[in-house]
């Protein structure tokens, strides 16, 4: 072909046609990474798809879902690496220097950036361990809230104000997650001393019988008001311990409504709910009734 060219006297175009095949190939290179990408984010919807209609657990389907997202990372990366590799080696570059380069570039960047190194290892072991999962309330690192985001570099929760938080995997040493399988809604009633505390725990049970009878809190209750008893004698109230078993996220409206209905039982029912005070014995027995104080003339307003 470049013989019959050059004897019809284009002597320039077969360069023209290799600049013009070599661009070619440089878009059918992108254009099939491209392609690939597409695939790779079909399948990985399709995968949780089929997921969520295999499984009804909820606490499974937020484990996939975040791991797709990760997956769907990763890929991304690979693909578009090598299409990067294929269009220079395409356009002429030898990649082998520029490999050996990012070699050695790869291990001094490694020993001043541990830190990075660790971030993505130890987000690792929190995706394969099932930790943390998009969509769970966690405390790490001294913050707390729900799991927007889990990448394998950092973590990002929005806690109850809003603020959003951007924790490195590799500050996370310990996790608490209040979002697997149950929760308890805890509760410490504080009423007064001269109460009767056996009346009392009637009348939280009662409250708690109706609490789960409500078609709006009921469901989200999975088992009866379990009553530890008194917990410790404060300084100035009774305080009397007990806790619900409920869905996951469910405890803090539980709670909540449980302190609302109880306190108009106890207005009904006259029970007290004390507040801190201070009686004064100006050096009477001890088994005398308190003083009254007197009014000084002048100090009665």
């Amino acid at each position: 072909m470049k013989m019959i060219l050059e004897s019809l006297g284009w002597k320039d175009l077969p360069g023209w046609l290799d600049l013009i095949l070599s661009g070619w190939h440089v878009f059918l290179i992108l254009l099939l990474a491209w392609v690939v990408l597409r695939i790779a984010r079909r399948m990985t919807r399709l995968f949780r798809s089929h997921m969520a209609k295999q499984s009804d657990n909820p606490e499974e389907l937020k484990r996939v879902e975040t791991l797709s997202r990760v997956f769907g990372y990763i890929a991304s990366v690979l693909i578009w690496a090598v299409a990067t590799m294929l269009v220079l080696s395409e356009l002429g570059i030898s990649i082998a220097p520029i490999l050996a380069t990012a070699g050695v570039a790869g291990i001094a960047i490694g020993f001043g950036a541990q830190s990075l190194v660790r971030d993505y290892f130890n987000g690792l072991f929190i995706l394969l361990e099932n930790q943390i999962r998009q969509g769970d309330v966690v405390a790490v690192a001294d913050k707390a809230g729900l799991v927007e985001e889990v990448t394998l570099r950092y973590v990002r929760l929005r806690d109850y104000e809003g603020a959003v938080h951007y924790i490195p995997n590799g500050a996370i040493t310990t996790v608490t997650n209040r979002s697997r399988g149950f929760a308890f809604a805890l509760v410490d009633i504080g009423v007064a001393y001269k109460e009767n505390t056996d009346r009392v725990f009637e009348v939280m049970r009662k409250v708690a019988a109706d609490l789960r009878a409500d078609p709006v809190f009921g469901p989200r209750i999975l088992e009866d008001l379990d009553l530890a008893g008194v917990d410790q004698w404060a300084d100035s109230a009774v305080v009397i311990r007990c806790r619900f078993k409920v869905l996951p996220l469910e405890q803090w409206a539980v709670r909540r409504e449980y302190l609302r209905r109880l306190k108009k039982a106890f207005d009904a029912e006259g029970i007290e709910i004390p507040f801190p005070h201070l009686t004064l014995y100006a050096g009477s027995d001890r088994n005398s009734p308190p003083m009254p104080l007197r009014l000084v003339e002048g100090d009665s307003e």
